[in-house]
C-alpha cells in the first residue's frame, strides 16, 4: 500500500467515528417521549353513590302519656280566657274558668289547631243541652287523627256548678269507668235555672257571657233520632279573643 492510500485510510475512519459519537451525543439530549396516561374507567358498570336520606322529624301528637305534662307546660303563660264561636245560625261568646287550668288550655289549644271549625252541634236535648265538637265526616276524624288519641281526668272540686249557660266537658264512652274527659266535645247547659244532676260527673269549664239567644236557638231546632238535629247545625269558626 502506498503512504497516500495509507493517509486516506485514516482520515475516513476519523470521520465514521466522529459521525457516530454526534449521532449519539444527539439521541442522549433528545427529550424521552413517553406514552399518554390511560383514560379513567367510565364503563357503564360504574356505581354512582346514593345521596343519604334527610331525617324528618315525626309531627308532634297528644297522647294519653304527654298531654298532662303538655297542658301544664301550656296554660302556664295562657292569659286568653275567651272564646267566639260562630255558628250557621248566630254567634256567642264563652269565658274560661281559669281554676280548671288543664281543661282551659285543652279548649283554647284546639281552638287554636282549628279544630272546632266546621264541625257541628250534633246533640240537642230539649230544654237541657246542646253539644258540640263532632261531625259524621272524614275531615273531623283527620284533625283528630292528626291532634292525637288522649282523655282528660275530671275536675270537679272547684265549685263549679251547671247553671243555665256552663259549660262543660262530657265523659268518653267507651273503656272509661273513671269517667275521662272527651277533650274534643262540649256541651252548654240550656236548663233553667240548671242542670245540677251532672255535678260531680262532670267539669264545667266555663260559661256563656253573651249570646244566649242563640243557644236556645240552637237548642229549639228541630231534632230526629238519637238527638241530631234534622238539620246541620255548624260551627263555622272559632277564635280566641285577646
Amino acid at each position: 500500500m502506498t503512504l497516500f492510500k495509507f493517509l486516506c485510510s485514516l482520515v475516513a475512519r476519523a470521520c465514521c467515528t466522529s459521525i457516530l459519537l454526534f449521532f449519539v451525543a444527539a439521541c442522549k439530549d433528545a427529550p424521552e417521549k413517553k406514552l399518554p396516561s390511560a383514560p379513567p374507567n367510565t364503563t357503564a358498570t360504574d356505581t354512582v353513590s346514593e345521596p343519604e336520606p334527610i331525617e324528618t322529624e315525626e309531627p308532634f301528637k297528644l297522647t294519653e302519656e304527654n298531654a298532662i305534662d303538655f297542658f301544664f307546660d301550656y296554660q302556664k303563660d295562657l292569659v286568653e280566657n275567651k272564646v267566639k264561636i260562630t255558628t250557621n245560625l248566630g254567634t256567642f261568646t264563652v269565658q274560661l274558668f281559669d281554676d280548671v287550668p288543664y281543661h282551659k288550655a285543652n279548649f283554647i289549644y284546639l281552638v287554636r289547631q282549628g279544630y272546632f271549625n266546621e264541625t257541628q252541634f250534633h246533640r240537642v236535648v230539649k230544654n237541657f243541652i246542646i253539644q258540640g265538637g263532632n261531625s259524621d265526616d272524614l275531615a273531623t276524624a283527620n284533625k283528630r287523627k292528626a291532634i292525637g288519641r288522649y282523655l282528660l281526668p275530671p275536675d270537679t272540686r272547684k265549685g263549679h256548678k251547671h247553671h243555665r249557660g256552663t259549660l262543660s266537658i262530657p265523659s268518653s264512652e267507651i273503656n272509661n269507668p273513671h269517667m275521662l274527659a272527651s277533650p274534643y266535645e262540649f256541651f252548654i247547659v240550656v236548663k233553667d235555672p240548671g242542670s245540677y244532676h251532672l255535678d260531680g260527673d262532670y267539669t264545667p269549664f266555663g260559661k256563656v257571657i253573651s249570646g244566649m239567644d242563640v243557644v236556645d236557638k240552637i237548642n229549639g231546632r228541630p231534632v230526629g233520632k238519637g238527638d241530631w238535629p234534622s238539620q246541620n247545625i255548624y260551627i263555622q269558626k272559632m277564635e280566641v279573643l285577646p
